[in-house]
């Protein structure tokens, strides 16, 4: 008697045990390279080869990340991010959606170099449709450094990602503790751990020893209440970015427009400011029916319309506040959908 009823103690602990296993969140973890999955020969040099390591080392590397989640990897892609393109953004993209309208997850985690981690992060951002939580996450120092960075943001990215206050937030980054939306986070730094900042807002929130907090809502339109679904989109129009500088000339931009460019980013000076030479190039461009937008070079503050440079007269978009990287991203989604020049100056005050 004794023995069964130990018996069936045994079995009501684990079935409890089952039933707390199978109610932790479901993370699908995406890899797609970067300095998170990069190795070197030295641990005390900064010298590596970026994207090295599969998702599962990765993911073996954490292994408190099990205790909080039921975790799940794919490889995306295995590059540097200097080499992510528009084809693995598509790629990325309608596998996250695919995630979610099959209900196969309850968040996901995106491993990502960190060169072009905002413009991923932006994109992501503005085409899936979803309240459930997207981080993105990446490394400054390479699986092998001394005090590598990256074991620690990815157990808050997934920290970050089963938090029920992550939900409806858009897609987030999550860096050096910090958790900054996709709309405002730009690197600022070439090699600090640091170096992502939330602009002029700063990051709205931080993960410390486990637990999330958040400091304010993001008010910008994004994924689900945006006019772009990646379930619709295939392909993008090419928009290219000019640099503005002083006696800067108007080859590049007549370059682009023999090339038959869809759109131009102008990262002007100052205000999104430009010469006199850039300026009646710019003319020629928008008569031709290319898209141009002001944007600035300077890296924080917003773009004016219609005060230091007659945008009316150049046929010229202002950026608002976005950076000239996230401006293109932004301005080929509008043209893929064939917007009029006063409907893609609302996206840019809208998103």
């Amino acid at each position: 008697m004794k023995t069964n009823i130990f018996t069936s103690a045994i079995l009501v602990v684990a079935i409890s045990f089952q039933g707390v296993f199978a109610q932790k969140p479901r993370v699908t973890v995406l890899a797609t390279g970067g300095t998170i999955a990069g190795a070197g020969t030295q641990s005390t040099s900064s010298a590596y080869q970026a994207a090295q390591l599969p998702i599962d080392n990765l993911l073996n590397a954490v292994p408190e990340i099990h205790n909080i989640a039921t975790l799940k990897g794919e490889q995306i892609s295995q590059v540097g991010s200097q080499d992510m393109s528009i084809d693995i953004w598509l790629k990325l993209a309608k596998r996250i959606q695919e995630l979610f309208d099959q209900n196969l997850t309850d968040a996901v985690v995106i491993t990502h170099g960190t060169d072009t981690q905002e413009e991923t992060a932006y994109f992501l951002n503005l085409v899936l449709k979803t309240a459930k939580p997207v981080i993105l996450v990446g490394a400054m120092r390479s699986s092998t450094a001394i005090s590598a960075d990256g074991p620690r943001n990815l157990f808050n990215a997934v920290t970050v990602a089963v938090d029920t206050a992550s939900m409806g937030k858009g897609v987030l980054v999550v860096m050096n503790d910090k958790i900054i939306s996709a709309r405002d986070v730009t690197k600022t730094h070439t090699t600090a751990v640091e170096t992502f900042k939330g602009g002029g807002f700063g990051p709205v929130g931080c993960v410390e020893d486990g637990q999330v907090f958040f400091n304010y809502d993001i008010t910008k339109k994004h994924t689900s209440a945006t006019a772009f679904d990646i379930r619709k989109i295939n392909a993008l129009p090419k928009v290219e970015i000019v640099y503005g500088y002083a006696d800067a000339s108007p080859i590049a931009i007549q370059a682009l427009m023999k090339n038959k460019v869809a759109g131009i980013i102008v990262a002007g000076v100052g205000n999104g400011n430009f010469n006199k030479a850039l300026g009646e190039q710019i003319k020629l461009a928008t008569k031709a029916g290319v898209s141009v937008v002001r944007a600035s070079r300077v890296g924080s503050g917003r773009v004016s319309l219609n005060v230091e440079v007659n945008d009316t007269e150049f046929g010229t978009l202002v950026s608002e506040d976005l950076n000239p990287q996230k401006a293109r991203i932004l301005l080929m989604l509008g043209l893929s959908q064939n917007m009029s020049r006063e409907d893609l100056q609302k996206l840019f005050f809208t998103y």
